[in-house]
């Protein structure tokens, strides 16, 4: 071997290095998007989207393995529209593993192919989370990991009619972000939006738009840097030069902060403040859109890049919510769909001619050849996506059914999916979420105790030789009637109560559960208590009310305790008696 072939390999096995390191930030990339969801989510479902992105990963790498990579990567058929699916992974393991010195191998571009895979995968857990049954979102993730992303992506990477055409899509904005965010839509319209997100009018018509907070802006945000960094990699593993991949770091940067700072602004305008949860969106909105173009554009076209990324975002989440009512936790159909088709398109815009891929975009050279296969391509992989996962979610959802009951989804995923009392073990959970329920329909009564053992009221002895004024009435009940019975208190005119969350449990200790395969007895069981004191509206009408609201006609539907009160001070006026009871200034 001659120095110069010598050269030459080296050259070769420094960048199927950089290869397999750029599929490893990919793959990290897992983290951030579970960190994200969870962070925008509530606190009861966190186990289960930590759950759902683990086995986006290990679920589409045994489906990819098995047939989706050969429908990517093998031989070309159908004019371009298949891949021919082979077992060479298992069959010619041999060669599988050993390059040409110039190549990648069959190996490595199986990994870097499969941890995109996920991505496109893991996108549509946010759209639908906190409603969805982890055994139907377990199917559908297969079935994205097993035909829809290989197909689409082998017109794209694998040799397909797309990359024949000259269609650019260098990092996935259309095959993988535009692909995951049209199922995100799809899964969510179909899926339907929270409880309590959306309340309607007796003729079904939306009135009100609830927000309904994430628990967390720190684990959002932690997610977002993870996001950005192993973006270098989803960018960056494919360059085989260092002048692209130079090119490709710095777009990379540029779009996502100019995204950032251009959604900062806007909403600072237009709400009063920057909004946070939505500049997280927007560096991710920034993200993909330059991911098609990231080797394409110069610095000009992926800042405009990021300026129009910024504004979209913001524009999609809130008509997707205001407008469409379509419910979407995390925004992924603004950050992902949206910007994925922006991205697409920008390429045939905004490409500049000296950089690295030299494509023709209209902007630089007038010529609209490249701006038209980009919209081709667009048309084609979302009418395919469309298509499939329409009747991927349709079947799901007449089948084994899409969505959890609505007790299962007040009571949170983690407990009802997985068994598991809450992901944050050591902290107790709020009771500011089921404040924010609204009441939807009559009271289903599914069991058989009658209300007196359902919930007791029970009278404590005053002190002796006292002369009650006022009376305290203390009622103990499951955390998800608290939106319903404070709705109930109020319409009876009671304008004061303190709630607190407490801990305990009666006849009904809770079934066991399991954790690391060691059964864990639920003895202390989550309860709100509130309290109210009255004077003049009757005791009598107060207690009838709450029972008709708590009572389902199971043990444990609540525990009403009656006290005798003297007297009732106001702090900050120093009134006494009924004048303290009222809130009127």
């Amino acid at each position: 071997m001659d120095i110069v072939e010598a050269v030459s390999s080296l050259n070769s096995d420094i960048w199927g290095v950089w290869f397999l390191a750029g599929a490893a930030l990919v793959f990290w990339m897992q983290a951030g998007f579970a960190m994200v969801e969870a962070g925008f989510t509530r606190a009861k479902n966190t186990g289960n989207i930590i759950m759902k992105n683990l086995m986006d990963f290990c679920i589409g790498t045994v489906v990819f393995m098995l047939l989706g990579y050969g429908l990517m990567m093998g031989e070309d058929a159908l004019f371009g529209l298949v891949g021919i699916p082979n077992l060479d992974l298992f069959t010619k393991f041999s060669s599988f593993i050993t390059g040409n010195g110039v190549d990648f191998t069959g190996a490595s571009t199986f990994v870097f192919n499969l941890v995109f895979c996920a991505t496109a995968a893991t996108i549509v857990s946010g759209s639908m989370a906190e409603r969805t049954k982890f055994l139907s979102y377990c199917i559908y993730s297969g079935v994205i990991s097993l035909i829809v992303y290989p197909i689409e992506a082998h017109w794209v990477w694998g040799g397909g009619w797309l990359s024949a055409m000259g269609f650019h899509d260098f990092a996935g904005s259309t095959a993988i972000h535009m692909v995951g965010g049209i199922a995100a839509l799809i899964g969510a319209i179909m899926v339907g939006p929270r409880i309590g997100k959306y309340v309607k009018d007796k003729e079904g018509k939306v009135v009100k738009v609830n927000a309904i907070q994430g628990h967390s802006i720190p684990l959002g945000a932690l997610g977002a840097f993870i996001l950005w960094f192993g973006w270098y990699g989803f960018n960056g593993a494919a360059a085989t030069t260092t002048s692209e991949l130079a090119t490709i770091f710095l777009n990379t940067t540029i779009a996502p902060a100019v995204a950032t700072c251009t959604t900062m602004v806007f909403t600072w305008i237009k709400n009063g403040k920057p909004d946070v949860s939505m500049c997280i969106n927007a560096c991710l909105a920034g993200l993909v859109g330059v991911t098609a173009g990231c080797n394409a554009f110069d610095a000009i076209g992926s800042t405009a890049v990021g300026l129009v990324s910024g504004f979209l975002v913001v524009f999609v989440v809130e008509f997707l919510d205001l407008k469409l009512h379509i419910d979407d936790p995390v925004g992924a159909v603004g950050v992902h769909m949206a910007n994925g088709i922006w991205g697409t398109l920008a390429v045939g815009l905004l490409a500049n001619p000296n950089a690295p891929a030299g494509l023709k975009g209209l902007f630089y050279t007038g010529d609209f050849t490249q701006i038209g296969i980009q919209l081709l391509g667009f048309v084609a992989i979302a009418a395919y996506t469309v298509a499939l996962m329409t009747a991927t979610f349709y079947i799901i959802k007449k089948t084994v059914g899409l969505r959890v009951s609505r007790e299962e989804e007040i009571k949170g995923l983690d407990s009802t999916e997985h068994g598991l009392p809450s992901a944050y073990a050591d902290f107790a959970p709020s009771t500011v979420a089921y404040a924010d329920y609204i009441s939807e329909g009559t009271v289903v009564v599914s069991g058989e105790t009658p209300v007196a053992e359902a919930i007791p009221v029970k009278k404590v002895p005053s002190v002796d030789g006292a002369d009650p004024r006022f009376t305290k009435i203390e009622i103990i009940f499951k955390e998800e009637k608290l939106y319903a019975l404070k709705e109930a208190m109020g319409s009876l005119g009671i304008t004061g109560m303190t709630v607190s969350h407490v801990m305990g449990y009666g006849q009904q200790k809770g079934k066991p559960e399991y954790y690391r395969g060691v059964a864990v007895e639920t003895n202390l069981l989550p309860k709100v208590q509130v309290d109210i004191v009255v004077s003049k509206i009757p005791v009598r009408t107060v207690i009838e009310t709450a029972k008709k609201v708590l009572y389902t006609g199971h043990i444990g539907d609540g525990k009403i305790f009656v006290y005798d009160v003297l007297n009732v001070v106001k702090v900050r006026t120093g009134e006494e008696g009924y004048d303290a009871l009222q809130d009127v200034e």
